[in-house]
């Protein structure tokens, strides 16, 4: 049985090395694998690792699998202990040189990551319908849709790529907002557009970012980010803006894949993540304030090419 000073003497050991608590308050912020603590930090994989394991044994730590990459996240603690004892290590590590050094750091890996995604799609433009269509998912975003859509309604799709879920939507008679951060994607959508507008609906396409989108708080009635997740720096961060921008009452609704080994869809789909475990996406969902989460499965497909399973995640904003 653990007593009160058998849990302060375990805090005490666990907190008391520098290099834990800088690795803890990076993964507080952004799921890292070990190759990007390397970078932030400058320190051999060896040591990282060492450090990781003590604070997995902790648990302050959970590691996920995502193909030949282990990523790390931070694992609140539900001690009144643990906890109190990391609010003030956080509080004095505001005015720390080492851990703002770390935070500018930090910051330039995310970005890395996003300018990998961004120079793929960049890279494939229009031909991205092409590309895109091993995903095979036109029932599940049908199934999507039919969570989302009324006449007029205000719809954000994330990631909208060369439009093709953003015409689906106007054709229901949304009022659609597709955000990219790909001036080529967003090229081919307003050709789409010019091309095949449904008599129906709108589209505005707008440029930015999926963790500072473009759109002010409530100005939509629902959003949706179709098999887009992978593809971003912070999956985390995009749904807490799409939540931000919804109003309340309004639905946000999420597909992507389930934890997968397919290493091929780094090089040939932009995936940064190869898929995200339920707990994960639920808890991403919490964090941004949305209301209780319907989460359906799906089995991975079987055909010409193997393709790994999916979800679909949606929640009221409250």
């Amino acid at each position: 049985m653990t007593t009160p000073s058998d849990e302060l003497q375990k805090i005490f050991r666990t907190l008391a090395d520098p290099t834990r608590v800088r690795i803890l308050r990076l993964v507080e912020r952004e799921p890292l694998v070990v190759q990007e603590l390397m970078e932030v930090l400058g320190m051999p994989q060896s040591k990282i690792s060492r450090h990781l394991g003590v604070l997995r044994e902790a648990g302050l730590v959970t590691d996920q699998r995502d193909g030949t990459f282990v990523v790390y996240r931070y694992e609140p603690p539900t001690s009144t202990a643990w906890q109190d004892a990391w609010k003030l290590v956080v509080r004095q590590l505001e005015s720390d040189s080492t851990a703002q050094r770390d935070v500018t750091a930090l910051a330039r890996v995310v970005q890395e990551r996003a300018e990998q995604a961004r120079t793929f799609f960049d890279q494939v433009g229009a031909e991205w319908d092409g590309i895109r269509s091993v995903f095979n998912d036109s029932e599940l975003r049908a199934r999507a849709l039919a969570r989302l859509v009324e006449p007029q309604l205000r719809v954000l799709d994330l990631g909208t790529g060369t439009g093709i879920l953003a015409l689906e939507l106007a054709g229901l008679g949304a009022f659609v907002i597709g955000v990219d951060n790909s001036d080529a994607m967003l090229e081919a959508a307003r050709r789409k557009w010019d091309a095949d507008a449904p008599p129906s609906g709108t589209l505005t396409l707008r440029k930015g970012d999926a963790g500072e989108l473009p759109l002010g708080d409530g100005e939509v009635d629902a959003a949706i980010a179709h098999m887009v997740l992978h593809s971003l720096p912070s999956p985390e961060g995009a749904l807490l803006e799409m939540g931000r921008c919804v109003r309340p009452g309004g639905r946000v609704v999420a597909i992507d894949f389930l934890p997968h080994s397919f290493e091929w869809m780094r090089t040939e789909l932009g995936a940064l993540w190869l898929g995200f475990e339920t707990d994960v996406v639920r808890g991403w969902f919490a964090a941004a304030g949305l209301g209780e989460v319907h989460l359906e499965v799906f089995e991975p497909q079987r055909g010409a090419r193997e393709l790994p399973g999916t979800f679909i995640a949606s929640a009221t904003v409250e």
